[in-house]
């Protein structure tokens, strides 16, 4: 079974993102789609803003930590953004993240956690997917929506609901489709 990444795109202090992250990450392994569930959070991958000298299609990386992004990435076979919307759009840690690689992200499946006060985080994911399936990337038409209004409690906790964990688990069941249709076209030719 495949492996699915799934990356926390804020990096702001105070953020909710990882709290999101965990809970989701949380639900994939139990989901039991995927073999190998791995949460990867861009505050502690601390890449800095794109220093390669060379083209990222060029996949000659200079600096140590784009080898070891260029690892993560290319070890996933599908992915999940946890990402917030900040003014109508998605965050620039996970477009630096992305813009690192090129191969790495090619035919791989892409599932969006949305959050935001009051679209959900929906424009970001509409703006994103434009990157994304230049990047050959295949983004899956299910997603989770958090509107944080509704989903924190008073000490900032993700508060449960049933129709989050639903959409997460339809989600990741279209994920599984999407990875095991995808995998041919990654075997070298």
């Amino acid at each position: 079974m495949p492996c699915l990444t799934v990356i926390v795109a804020s990096t702001r202090p105070g953020r909710v993102g990882r709290r999101i992250g965990d809970w989701f990450t949380a639900v994939a392994t139990a989901h039991d789609a995927f073999d190998d569930v791995r949460l990867v959070d861009l505050a502690e991958v601390g890449l800095p803003f794109h220093d390669e000298p060379h083209h990222p299609s060029e996949g000659r990386y200079l600096h140590p930590h784009t080898r070891r992004w260029s690892a993560t990435v290319d070890a996933g076979d599908a992915f999940v953004f946890v990402m917030p919307e900040y003014n109508y759009g998605f965050s620039a840690p996970l477009k630096n993240a992305i813009d690192h690689l090129y191969t790495e992200w090619q035919y791989k499946p892409v599932g969006f956690v949305s959050y935001g006060m009051t679209s959900g985080g929906l424009r970001a994911v509409q703006m994103i997917k434009q990157v994304v399936t230049t990047l050959k990337m295949m983004p899956a038409n299910e997603a989770v929506t958090v509107f944080l209004r509704e989903a924190l409690g008073d000490a900032g906790e993700l508060l449960p609901d049933p129709a989050r964990a639903a959409a997460a688990e339809v989600m990741l069941d279209e994920m599984a489709r999407l990875a095991a249709a995808l995998a041919p076209l990654r075997v070298p030719a």
